[in-house]
């Protein structure tokens, strides 16, 4: 692929992302995503194959950007409770519209057909809930964190996190320091004094 046809492909993830995330996969044809980019919707058609490809391609390039990011934290020599604080920073300091792939990913995929639903859960739990996974097992591991099943835990703590992957509860900047904080705190600690 050259250059150009790379930037055009990165042009085409990134409006589609904007607008799935504005109007959902129903909401959307492809009509309005050739629209706002000014270009043919054949063109569109020559890097995707249909909506639900370029759905898709969305989500796996933010998996494969998120599961980058957890070896680079876990290839650093801090405590588990650091790499649950940089995963969780990693996460929230991220612009509203790229915390919101993973809602999107969650929401949309009944509209999906069955085997791309395999497909997307296969790479989520591959890139994303395994790598998250495996951070926490390392913890257990090493005896900072307590036994526990390393799924749950992992599954607890994006349940504390989900509500900032949503632009109207969180707003559209990052999440403050501060919030992180409060956030990490809790999933670690509880909210019992100690």
């Amino acid at each position: 692929m050259s250059a150009s046809e790379t930037g055009l492909r990165d042009e085409i993830l990134a409006t589609a992302t904007q607008l799935f995330i504005q109007q959902g996969y129903h909401g959307l044809a492809m009509r309005q995503i050739s629209e706002a980019l000014g270009v043919s919707k054949a063109a569109l058609y020559y890097y995707f194959e249909d909506k639900e490809e370029l759905l898709l391609a969305i989500l796996t390039d933010y998996l494969e950007e998120i599961e980058t990011a957890i070896a680079a934290i876990q290839a650093q020599t801090e405590s588990g409770a650091e790499q649950i604080r940089r995963f969780v920073e990693m996460v929230l300091q991220q612009p509203a519209e790229r915390r919101a792939i993973i809602r999107l990913a969650s929401q949309e995929m009944a509209q999906l057909s069955a085997s791309a639903r395999t497909r997307f859960n296969r790479l989520y739990h591959e890139k994303f809930i395994g790598k998250l996974t495996a951070l926490l097992q390392g913890g257990m591991e090493r005896g900072e964190f307590r036994p526990l099943d390393a799924k749950t835990a992992a599954w607890a703590l994006l349940g504390i996190m989900y509500p900032y992957f949503y632009p109207a509860h969180s707003g559209d900047r990052p999440i403050e320091p501060g919030t992180i904080d409060e956030i990490v705190t809790i999933y670690l600690n509880g909210l019992t004094q100690p």
